[in-house]
């Protein structure tokens, strides 16, 4: 049984803590605060972690750690997917709410929205431990301004190729440049006649590779105006950006990808046959591609190189750590997300032990000192520019209804013109993030 900690908070605490929570973005106090040190003798904090999020290496030396600080215990209970939204929107609401909670990154505004997770806004700076946090991590657990979790690590696209499909072509080296990109394309392709195949993969239904076109190009999926949300497809920049992705994707994907999506055929089982020479992928991709076909060997990846002459900011996955509003002991609770977000934790064991890109620029900065594997490369170099969806309690339902899906692939069908397309998604954007 828990004990209600309330009583034991110290003046300072309560102070912060009690206009935490109620999704509503404001707070008595938005001054800087440090993380409470509190003791917790004879208590135990109960931690959900996703099932496959984090090793045991990982979560024991945060719990050695905060267990040496504070004297109180840690209940890691490990978490499935099926049912997980429903499962912690329940949890949230009840008394019996875990302390702590791994979240994906977008799942954030809907739980802060709901008034399940703690404000935790005061303490911002403390818990960033002088490192800036990934832009696709923090942006999603922010919530008019106000911050609800605590990012924990992440997962990034960058290109996937054949090396050796490559370099049959004549190119031996990755680009660095569009140009750089699309001339070794172009090589590849005429290498590479036959109709089925793709120089690079890339289906028209593919939105997070669309939204860096348009994120390359200076546009947004919305913005938020006087407490409204607004669409952004039918700005200068967007349409930009949606019109270089139509360019590329006819241009080295095959007519028949338009109007699909990455599953349906699924595009690692097309490397895997040699059907394309490159993909823009997640890293376990790699190891899906290799059990696929054990001969591909020889891969390589770097960050798409964008026409702005950087590379293409990515959508970040990834996982944020929140703080249930309901939890009895909210100081406890602080002080072992502090940790779990730590540089030594991030460096030595989300990186070094698990092998996930790090919560902030300083760490993957970190791990390429340290060595990455050519593989790893692409991905982390990728994260460091990086976006994420709206912070908008109803951003879920645009993924779940596959509308902004659509848009991509009525733009490179060319079933709509980019502005037709934009101003569609625009309105049923707005209407829909405003319910």
């Amino acid at each position: 049984m828990r004990s209600t900690a309330v009583a034991a908070l110290g003046v300072t605490a309560i102070l912060a803590l009690s206009a935490c929570g109620g999704g509503s973005g404001s707070s008595t106090s938005d001054s800087p605060t440090t993380v409470p040190s509190t003791q917790g003798d004879g208590k135990t904090l109960t931690v959900w972690v996703m099932d496959g999020d984090y090793t045991d290496a990982t979560l024991d030396a945060i719990n050695t750690s905060f267990t040496k600080a504070t004297g109180a215990k840690v209940d890691i209970q490990i978490q499935q997917w099926e049912g997980i939204t429903t499962k912690i929107s329940t949890a949230l609401s009840s008394k019996d709410t875990p302390d702590i909670l791994d979240l994906g990154n977008t799942q954030v505004p809907g739980f802060a929205a709901n008034g399940g997770l703690l404000d935790l806004t005061p303490y911002r700076d403390d818990l960033k431990q002088g490192r800036t946090w990934l832009p696709g991590l923090e942006e999603p657990a922010t919530v008019d301004g106000s911050l609800y979790a605590v990012p924990g690590f992440a997962g990034a696209r960058a290109v996937i190729y054949n090396k050796k499909t490559w370099a049959a072509a004549g190119v031996t080296k990755a680009p660095t440049t569009y140009a750089e990109l699309t001339a070794a394309l172009d090589k590849v392709k005429a290498a590479n006649p036959a109709a089925d195949f793709s120089p690079f993969y890339l289906p028209g239904q593919y939105w997070f590779a669309g939204m860096q076109w348009i994120w390359d190009a200076g546009g947004e999926i919305a913005t938020k105006d006087g407490g409204t949300w607004k669409g952004g497809f039918s700005s200068a920049a967007a349409q930009k950006g949606l019109t270089g992705f139509k360019t590329f994707q006819n241009t080295y994907s095959t007519p028949a990808s338009r109007t699909l999506d990455v599953l349906v055929p699924d595009q690692t089982q097309l490397f895997a046959d040699g059907k394309t020479s490159a993909i823009l992928a997640t890293a376990g991709s790699i190891g899906l591609i290799q059990k696929a076909n054990p001969k591909i060997t020889d891969l390589g990846t770097f960050p798409f190189p964008g026409t702005s002459g950087k590379s293409q900011p990515v959508m970040l996955g990834g996982s944020d750590w929140g703080i249930a509003t309901k939890s009895d002991t909210p100081e406890l609770a602080l002080q072992w997300t502090k940790i779990a977000g730590s540089p030594d934790i991030q460096d030595q064991y989300v990186f070094g032990k698990d092998g996930w890109i790090p919560n902030s620029t300083e760490a993957i900065k970190a791990a390429q000192t340290a060595g990455l594997t050519e593989q790893q490369e692409g991905f982390f170099a990728g994260a460091l520019t990086s976006k994420a969806t709206p912070a908008a309690a109803q951003w879920p339902t645009v993924e779940g209804d596959k509308s902004i899906n659509q848009v991509f692939s009525a733009v490179v069908s060319g079933a709509k013109s980019p502005a037709d397309a934009a101003k569609d998604f625009d309105a049923h954007l707005g209407s829909t993030l405003a319910s």
